[in-house]
């Protein structure tokens, strides 16, 4: 069974969805230590000056060591001004009409639950849904496991019952020392390998890397199709230790 573990992101870009396309089962990590100003609280749209952050307010003073699936949202009104600068950069695009509506629903409903990482289960679903990806999606905290880094992702794999863990390529940093520990349990790791397509888009020139809203408005229903024009073949650990350091020759050297 192939599995990709990754924590849940606000309006995610376009490779969190070719990662959750490519594997039988896909786990949102919510019970590990939430970073704030990171991709879990925040994404980016395109203006015509470039990337612009819409960043959810949360409540972190005094919480400092807080996990993902506790954070509570610290204003709930913050939707209004993400749906403004939304319709302000999006409204004459080819697909606004089509999408808009729902997205405003599902950012308005914030009354039944001030967290955070709800909030993204929500709008992840919502978006796998209008992309066509079947992947069941389950939350990390609801499995019961133990554990830091890999040795967490080795739990759940083998909770799960997976063989084959497909990982995002900025997790290579410090999984690809601890891969023992994942080899123990019979699983293969491989890496994500993806090269941001490039799509009709407002305000030349292209900008890759926005939140997949900016694809979903320009391009409507051959979104999935241009997702999955990205994706490469899995890269193995030593292909992507080669690329380290090939990267960073300087610390090879003093090696």
């Amino acid at each position: 069974m192939r599995l990709a573990i990754t924590q849940p992101t606000y309006l995610p870009w376009l490779g969190y969805f070719d990662l959750m396309d490519q594997v039988d089962t896909f786990v949102l990590l919510d019970n590990v230590q939430f970073e704030k100003q990171s991709w879990q609280q925040r994404n980016r749209i395109k203006t015509p000056t470039g990337l612009q952050w819409l960043t959810v307010p949360v409540v972190f003073r005094g919480r400092l060591e807080q996990k993902i699936q506790a954070v509570e949202i610290r204003d709930l009104q913050f939707w209004r001004k993400h749906l403004r600068g939304i319709e302000l950069n999006y409204r004459r695009t080819p697909f606004f009409e089509n999408y808009f509506s729902a997205l405003s629903s599902n950012l308005e409903t914030l009354e039944a639950s001030t967290s955070l990482s709800d909030l993204n289960m929500r709008l992840i679903k919502w978006l796998t849904g209008i992309l066509g990806i079947k992947t069941p999606l389950i939350r990390a905290s609801l499995l019961g496991e133990a554990g830091k880094r890999t040795q967490l992702l080795a739990n759940i794999c083998r909770n799960l019952g997976a063989n084959y863990y497909v990982s995002p390529i900025g997790s290579a940093g410090y999984l690809l020392p601890e891969l023992s520990i994942l080899s123990a349990c019979q699983v293969e790791t491989v890496f994500q390998n993806y090269s941001h397509p490039q799509y009709k888009q407002s305000f030349p020139p292209f900008v890759p890397y926005a939140s997949v809203i900016d694809l979903l408005f320009n391009e409507g229903p051959r979104s999935m199709e241009i997702i999955r024009s990205g994706r490469n073949t899995p890269l193995i650990p030593t292909e992507v230790a080669a690329i380290a350091t090939a990267a960073r020759p300087e610390e090879s050297a003093q090696a």
